[in-house]
């Protein structure tokens, strides 16, 4: 079944694009794609869908990792995905901690918010936001985006403890089942 071609995909990262750790992914030797997503991101740009990247970073705010090394991993996943024929039109991170009050970290919506300024692609239900965390489908419900989950990353997790997910939200297993299932 064809869905309506959306106007704008945002990604989470880690868990969405790349593998997550709980320790944090802090160097590019670390950064690892997961199978599947930048061939994804590909096929999406191909479709002529812009995909753009929302991500909360904290490990900066805990300096774990610096700008610089987050720009370098960035390069990778932006490298992985051009080989793909793919593009992100534009990357929106929170380098903010969970107590540090901002409006940016998700589930706050400042980087949707600045994505649609930056592409003046206004938000709506046909904006995707694809997350593995609750707080991604917060985020995209606070702006009135389509909220999609996966089971990579947290995403399984995510579903165990809010069961209610699974009636109000399409699951996937992953980034190119969600991509497959949008462009056929």
């Amino acid at each position: 079944m064809t869905q309506e071609k959306p106007r704008l995909i945002i990604l989470d990262r880690d868990g969405v694009i790349n593998e997550d750790s709980d320790q944090y992914i802090k160097s590019i030797d670390e950064w690892h794609s997961i199978p599947g997503s930048l061939e994804a991101i590909g096929l999406l740009t191909q479709a002529g869908i812009p995909v753009a990247v929302a991500t909360n970073q904290s490990g900066i705010a805990r300096q774990y990792y610096s700008f610089n090394t987050l720009h370098q991993m960035h390069q990778k996943m932006i490298d992985g995905i051009s080989a793909h024929h793919g593009e992100i039109k534009y990357i929106a991170l929170c380098p903010h901690g969970p107590k540090d009050g901002c409006t940016c970290r998700k589930p706050q919506t400042g980087m949707l918010n600045e994505i649609s300024g930056k592409l003046n692609i206004p938000l709506g239900k046909d904006v995707y936001f694809i997350g593995d965390s609750y707080k991604d489908v917060q985020a995209a419900r606070s702006a009135n985006c389509t909220p999609i989950l996966v089971r990579t990353g947290k995403g399984i997790n995510t579903i165990k403890k809010h069961s209610e997910l699974e009636k109000t939200v399409k699951i996937y297993d992953n980034l190119m089942q969600f991509t497959k299932t949008l462009l056929t």
